[in-house]
């Protein structure tokens, strides 16, 4: 598909095309579009990590659901606040594209070549960066290669790895559930899911939280993240095995190898980091909040219900870089120029209170509702979803199995947050806990993720079963399944520096 050529003329009427008009906020120019070195409200530095919320509600009420903003000094975009305003953006590719290649920042020279926002908004031919056909086409690709996981498989190799995780823990009843836990437990699976070695885990975790966090080395970190999984594609367009990269290989889209490295990239990024920060939020909430915590335990709340309002609470995923104006249009009462940036707000929108059911979520009524905007919306919306909705029900499940004392070791208020525009993601979750109940017997072992065939036998019992009479006892340091070591039991003993 060929692009349009950015800076398409404002249409006939549009009130840009004539000067100003309402809804321009303090500082804008009533010529229309973003002021260039005019002072913008930042989004980054400590109000996006500390009190995001209380920012969001800020620029609502000094904006409107449209609010201007600054990503990097000097470099200007929209925050796009509103529920409906988002949905109007997501669903509206002709006026909002995906191509960041229309960009005006970078085109007028004004963007740095080692920014900090580079990783996260480059052109790549991916399904995030193109519109139409080819986005469906490369679409298709990515989802049935994600649709061949066996769900049941998946649920088993995450809990596996979490319980080799917890069993690495000393004895002295302390974790953090960030480092030990969350951040290494979804990697130890997507590891073996994209056919990596497993000890390439580690780096992976660290090279994935640079770039998603725009930091001072994520334009290093991204390169060095593209070298391993070329490296991955290399292999297996001559050695084929059961695995997403040559599942998304054989895929009858025929991806280039340059695609398919970029899409293992959105793969890798989108389920790996949204499930650390939703797993990661989802256990301080436990942790910090008795309502949610008394209506989870006392089972008039599921963990997937629970998962629901997390996603409408602290989504794993505050901002989402976004979309470009292919014209001079209005959104939200805002005058946005050709070739403006505008950045998904998707904590702010499910946040915002002229949305129907949204002004519930402060009050913990949200229940089994999938009405937010976590995921995005259209025909963008995230095609990981379900896996990651697999590995972080099986996490939280595994660990209150294991340790139904959980306390948090610090004041809420110590709790600090990456310092990241658009990952809503803890620095750590430090807990103490004085007893643990056995883990579940492992499954038995089957061939590593290959498509489900017709059983000749009658199939195992599922092992998301809890046992009737679980009790929990005081731990020792040689407690734990007698069963030989796994490759989980070593790589997991690694990640703790066992």
């Amino acid at each position: 598909m060929t692009a349009p050529e950015p800076g398409a003329a404002a249409p006939t009427g549009c009130p840009v095309a004539h000067g100003g008009g309402p809804g321009v906020g303090p500082g804008i120019a009533h010529g229309g579009g973003l002021p260039v070195g005019v002072p913008l409200p930042p989004l980054y530095g400590p109000a996006v990590a500390e009190d995001p919320h209380g920012l969001y509600a800020d620029l609502r009420e000094r904006y409107g659901p449209v609010a201007p903003i600054e990503l990097e000094p000097g470099v200007e975009a929209w925050l796009v606040l509103g529920y409906a305003e988002l949905l109007e953006l997501t669903r509206n590719e002709a006026l909002f594209s995906k191509d960041s290649r229309r960009w005006r920042v970078p085109v007028e020279g004004r963007l740095a070549p080692d920014s900090r926002l580079l990783p996260m908004t480059s052109w790549r031919p991916t399904l995030l960066n193109l519109d139409g056909a080819e986005h469906q086409r490369l679409r298709a690709a990515v989802s049935d290669t994600l649709a061949q996981i066996d769900h049941r498989q998946l649920r088993e190799t995450t809990e596996a790895a979490a319980n080799d995780l917890i069993d690495g823990w000393g004895p002295d009843g302390t974790a953090d559930l960030i480092a030990q836990y969350a951040r290494p437990l979804p990697l130890l699976v997507f590891t073996q899911l994209v056919g990596l070695p497993r000890e390439a885990g580690p780096r992976l975790v660290e090279l994935i939280s640079h770039f998603v966090d725009s930091g001072p080395e994520s334009v290093r970190a991204s390169a060095e993240f593209q070298a391993i999984l070329v490296d991955l594609v290399r292999r297996r367009r001559t050695a084929p095995s059961a695995d997403l990269t040559s599942w998304l290989l054989a895929h009858p889209a025929g991806l280039t190898d340059e695609e398919a490295v970029h899409h293992l990239v959105v793969m890798m990024v989108a389920g790996n980091e949204t499930s650390i920060n939703w797993t990661g939020n989802t256990l301080r909430l436990l942790l910090t909040d008795r309502r949610f915590r008394a209506t989870l335990t006392g089972g008039r709340l599921t963990v997937s219900d629970a998962l629901e309002e997390v996603l409408w609470r602290d989504p794993p995923t505050q901002n989402f870089p976004g979309r470009w104006a292919t014209g001079d249009t209005v959104l939200g009462g805002q005058y946005i120029s050709a070739g403006d940036m505008l950045v998904l707000g998707l904590a702010a929108a499910n946040a915002d209170p002229a949305a129907q059911g949204v002004a519930a979520a402060a009050h913990g009524s949200l229940g089994g509702n999938r009405a937010h905007l976590a995921w995005g919306a259209g025909r963008h919306v995230c095609p990981a979803q379900h896996p990651a909705r697999i590995i972080v029900e099986t996490a939280v499940e595994t660990l209150l199995h294991r340790l139904p004392d959980l306390q948090l070791a610090v004041p809420p208020g110590d709790l600090a947050w990456r310092p990241s525009p658009w990952s809503r993601a803890l620095l750590g979750l430090p807990v103490l806990y004085s007893a643990f109940t056995p883990p579940r017997p492992p499954a038995p072992e089957r061939p590593a993720w290959t498509p489900p065939s017709p059983p000749t036998e009658p199939a195992p019992s599922p092992s998301g079963s809890t046992p009737s009479d679980a009790t929990s006892t005081e731990r020792t340091p040689d407690s734990g399944r007698p069963a030989p070591r796994s490759w989980w039991s070593s790589l997991a003993g690694w990640w703790s520096g066992r």
